[in-house]
């Protein structure tokens, strides 16, 4: 999102203060300001506008101003908040950060100090919405034939899957980690295609005992084996002109890796116990979180089935490769186990959705779903703080942040908690030195390396060094482990 497209809303009862403020986020920041004197005049211009952070005065009484986060946070969770609070108005501070806003500043108005907390602002809104224009063919609710994802990456994926599924025929093969949503882009390639009128067939190849796994493949004639009292129709054939999805292919074992590739080949097979072969016509979606070369190689994995299996390989990127899927996948969950409850979840705040936004999430998709679903009991009626989370999904060491202290954070920016309220309060002299201190505390952490640091940090090396070197803290630093 450029510049000239961010809007900002200044909410201030004195027309004199907010005028006064908007000339100067015109000038500093560039973005387009548009302002209003009271809260139900707020909540019509975010109806109309397109608004990306809403900078407010909290009003008298201050139930008003409150109202206003909540509403926010209720209807447009993706414009960031900043509250304008009274010097040493304590209590009002807490309130606003409980209840969604990013940051506060003081009234009246420190120019420089409502610039810099306006572009931190704004920067936190990108985070969230990523700046990425939405494919028109995806629902914001539905998502894909139900798959989520508004990335680059799954973008491309949903056009690939279209032109698949429509040639019905050709065999396809899905790679993707483990709690991707391999079974739902199987699901999504039959429903778009011209065999979407005939059964859709699942088979967890690990999940089935290899000794039972050829019995619900292929079936069996009465009398097979012991126990046999009368046949049973395999999967393959209820699958008949439909799709038959084979989920983890990689853990079939080599005699059946040679009676699915006949399939493949011939269109038949023969039952367990049987002589005589069944006509067959299937198409074969198959899908693994393996590495199929490699098991080529190493003679794993029959290398004629590898190819009759990905005449068309389809790839689905882990979350941590489309990370600004996140907020709606949450938004998705969130509403899905809402349904039913009188008091659902109310959703993450933003210095949450910021810790989850840093967390890599080794279980993709299904492990988001879970966290939603463990939240919505956890946490009926409220909204889950970055505290609340789980551990391993907060920010870890010494730039986690407490949203119920006076701390606040744009990403994994982190400022100082306030301490009494001086008359010779320097805000900008108290910012400078929290950042001294979190750089060293960081680069401590680290051994010296400023690579990890910066990870830590959330910067760029280059800039992480840049701000070394301006604020001289060469002769603090310990040593960087050598290469």
């Amino acid at each position: 999102m450029s510049e000239s497209m961010r809007s900002i809303l200044l909410v201030d009862g004195s027309r004199e203060a907010r005028e006064g403020l908007a000339v100067m986020l015109r000038k500093h920041i560039g973005c387009v300001v548009l302002e209003t004197q009271g809260p139900t005049e707020a909540i019509e211009i975010l109806e109309e506008q397109d608004i990306s952070l809403v900078i407010t005065d909290l009003f008298s009484p201050k139930q008003a101003g409150i109202e206003l986060l909540k509403q926010i946070r209720s209807h447009y969770p993706q414009v960031a908040v900043i509250v304008s609070v009274p010097y040493g108005d304590r209590d009002s501070v807490v309130e606003a950060l409980r209840r969604g806003a990013i940051f506060y500043i003081h009234s009246p108005y420190d120019f420089e100090e409502a610039v810099i907390a306006t572009a931190r602002g704004l920067e936190h809104h990108e985070l969230l919405v990523h700046h990425q224009k939405r494919s028109p063919k995806i629902s914001k609710n539905d998502g894909f034939q139900g798959i989520i994802g508004q990335a680059p990456k799954m973008c491309a994926l949903f056009r690939s899957l279209e032109k698949v599924a429509e040639d019905g025929e050709s065999n396809v093969l899905i790679h993707g980690e483990s709690g991707t949503g391999k079974e739902l882009v199987a699901r999504a390639t039959h429903a778009l295609s011209p065999r979407k009128g005939k059964n859709f067939v699942p088979v967890n190849c690990a999940a089935i005992p290899d000794d039972l796994l050829e019995s619900e493949l292929f079936g069996y004639v009465k009398g097979a084996f012991t126990g046999a009292n009368q046949s049973k129709m395999g999967r393959i054939q209820y699958a008949d002109g439909g799709t038959l999805f084979l989920d983890e292919i990689g853990d079939m074992k080599p005699s059946l890796q040679a009676k699915l590739l006949r399939v493949i080949q011939e269109r038949e097979f023969e039952p367990v116990g049987g002589v005589k072969p069944v006509s067959v016509n299937v198409r074969i979606v198959a899908a693994t979180h393996r590495d199929l070369e490699a098991a080529v190689a190493q003679g794993r994995f029959r290398e004629d089935l590898f190819y009759r299996l990905s005449v068309v390989p389809l790839f689905i990127p882990p979350l941590r490769e489309r990370k600004e899927d996140i907020p709606v996948l949450l938004e998705t969950f969130v509403q899905v186990f809402n349904r039913g409850r009188k008091n659902g979840l109310k959703g993450f705040s933003p210095n949450a959705m910021a810790s989850l936004l840093e967390y890599p999430w080794p279980g993709n998709v299904r492990e988001l779903e879970n966290l939603v679903q463990r939240m919505s009991i956890l946490h009926t009626g409220e909204l889950v703080t970055a505290s609340e989370l789980p551990e391993k999904y907060q920010i870890s060491g010494d730039i986690q942040m407490d949203e119920e202290s006076e701390a606040f954070a744009v990403g994994n920016e982190v400022a100082i908690e306030e301490g009494p309220v001086e008359e010779d309060f320097d805000f900008n002299a108290l910012v400078s030195d929290f950042e001294d201190r979190l750089i060293l505390k960081a680069l401590t952490k680290t051994g010296g390396n400023k690579k990890e640091a910066a990870k830590l940090l959330n910067l760029k090396r280059t800039t992480l060094i840049e701000k070394i070197k301006k604020k001289q803290l060469e002769g603090s630093l310990p040593p960087e482990p050598l290469a």
